[in-house]
């Protein structure tokens, strides 16, 4: 805030959406209703990832072969194109991790600490 930087809009998992007004007269951007309100599918596990991260790019392969191993419902997207990730259902299109349709974090998950949020004992 002390930079000048102005909440523009937050999503109801609590993610703020922040700008710097250059132009006054300019309309403040917005989350799309999609982002706002994440919603994924509702069984098990959904990751949504770009290449932006190199942690999530290294992170979300490994996951997938955990939870394979152990049985647990995991679908993977790969956003690809600005198209995709304007249109991803979640405000943070680097890495969103879902459960069960509700957004859970944006924090890169490491195959144990994973398989500790789905339950598995290690």
């Amino acid at each position: 805030a002390h930079k000048g930087f102005l909440v523009a809009d937050t999503s109801s998992c609590g993610i703020t959406l922040c700008y710097l007004p250059l132009n006054p007269a300019a309309e403040p951007p917005q989350f799309k209703s999609c982002a706002k309100h994440p919603k994924a599918e509702k069984n098990g596990f959904v990751i949504y990832y770009t290449n932006q991260c190199p942690i999530a790019y290294y992170w979300v392969p490994r996951v997938q072969q955990a939870a394979a191993e152990h049985n647990i419902p995991l679908k993977v997207i790969h956003l690809t194109s600005k198209a995709a990730a304007q249109n991803a259902p979640t405000p943070v299109t680097t890495y969103a991790l879902f459960q069960n349709g509700e957004f859970i974090t944006q924090t890169v998950q490491s195959s144990k600490s994973f398989l500790a949020r789905a339950g598995v004992k290690i």
